[in-house]
């Protein structure tokens, strides 16, 4: 059974062994047996072959995409060279996982989709924080109705930051820089998964570390029409988060802190395969309140399901071997890419 699911292994290659890499990828590729993990990209530091002896360590993305044999290329280098490497891995006959952000600007996703097409490889997005626990209570809450109909919405994304950081794609007024394509990227995808493309979107946002050249804080606001309106921020400078989801129903309200246990879990060593893996804690549960038939305050602790990165990596195999719809749409991506490059409003 080993040898044949190693006969049908999806040969990958990873252009990038940073923090995402290494945390992110690497780890999913290399314990399922779906995927063989071939190599990865290191221009200086050679860290990959310390934790898997076997890869193969290319000092260039050329050299990765020249090998043949691999047919699955992790696009996970700076937001700037995305769109670049994109055309040229599919352009050498390799199917394709980007990282979010995609690429800077809705026209270049058309572009690299319609390539893909063209020539017969896939081209797939990876929206992880779909699969994080946190998320999965506030979707199951909403479909549960729960709080009876949504009508408002508030999801944040926070970090304290500040000093500049040194990576320059994040910093400086590069393609798809900036704190709305690093975090506030992950929550437009969240909301349009959930509701769709918005009727109209707001776009705020300000600067206010000493020296930055990029905005450090950015509010969108996504109305939905009579029902719903959903407020989206981001900041470098929030020293004390709170809830990460807030949303109020005709029936009641759902507060949710935000959970990266994953990350967590991932930073510390833990692999995916381990029984513990993806559960959050007691203290990070959410709170749904609501009202009973005596008008009586109700305050229930909700316990979130556990949630894994795997079901997202198995999602890219079903894709590529079986020709199965990947969840993240073109058209999903192409809204996120146009709600993110818009203008921002004055």
């Amino acid at each position: 059974m080993d040898e044949l699911l190693t006969e049908k292994s999806l040969k990958t290659g990873l252009l990038s062994f940073g923090m995402s890499g290494k945390l992110f990828h690497a780890p999913f590729i290399a314990e399922n047996n779906h995927f063989d993990f071939v190599a990865v990209v290191e221009r200086s530091k050679k860290e990959a072959q310390r934790y898997y002896p076997n890869i193969i360590s290319y000092d260039s993305v050329e050299e990765l995409f020249n090998n043949v044999e691999i047919e699955l290329v992790i696009i996970n280098t700076p937001n700037n060279t995305h769109f670049e490497l994109a055309k040229k891995a599919l352009e050498a006959g390799k199917h394709i996982l980007v990282e979010k952000p995609f690429v800077a600007t809705s026209e270049e996703a058309k572009q690299l989709f319609e390539l893909g097409r063209s020539l017969n490889k896939k081209v797939m997005v990876y929206q992880n924080r779909r699969w994080n626990s946190d998320f999965y209570s506030v979707k199951n809450i909403i479909e549960s109705k729960k709080i009876g109909d949504l009508i408002e919405m508030h999801v944040r994304f926070d970090r304290y930051r500040s000093k500049i950081g040194s990576k320059i794609f994040k910093e400086t007024p590069l393609p798809a820089s900036g704190i709305a394509y690093d975090l506030g990227s992950h929550m437009i995808d969240q909301i349009i998964y959930l509701f769709g493309k918005p009727e109209k979107s707001l776009k705020l946002g300000t600067k206010n570390r000493e020296g930055t050249q990029v905005e450090d804080y950015v509010s969108f606001v996504l109305s939905y029409g009579k029902g719903l309106q959903v407020f989206v921020t981001t900041s470098y400078l929030v020293a004390d988060s709170g809830d990460a989801y807030v949303l109020h129903g005709t029936a009641g309200s759902f507060k949710k802190g935000r959970s990266d246990i994953q990350e967590t879990q991932l930073e510390a060593g833990m692999k995916p395969s381990d029984p513990q893996y993806g559960i959050e804690s007691e203290n990070d549960q959410g709170t749904l309140t609501t009202f009973n038939a005596q008008n009586e305050k109700v305050v229930e602790r909700i316990a979130a399901q556990s949630s894994t990165f795997s079901d997202l990596f198995g999602l890219v195999y079903q894709t590529v071997r079986n020709n199965h719809a990947f969840p993240v749409t073109e058209e999903q991506i192409i809204t996120q890419l146009e709600i993110l490059e818009q203008a921002f409003w004055n």
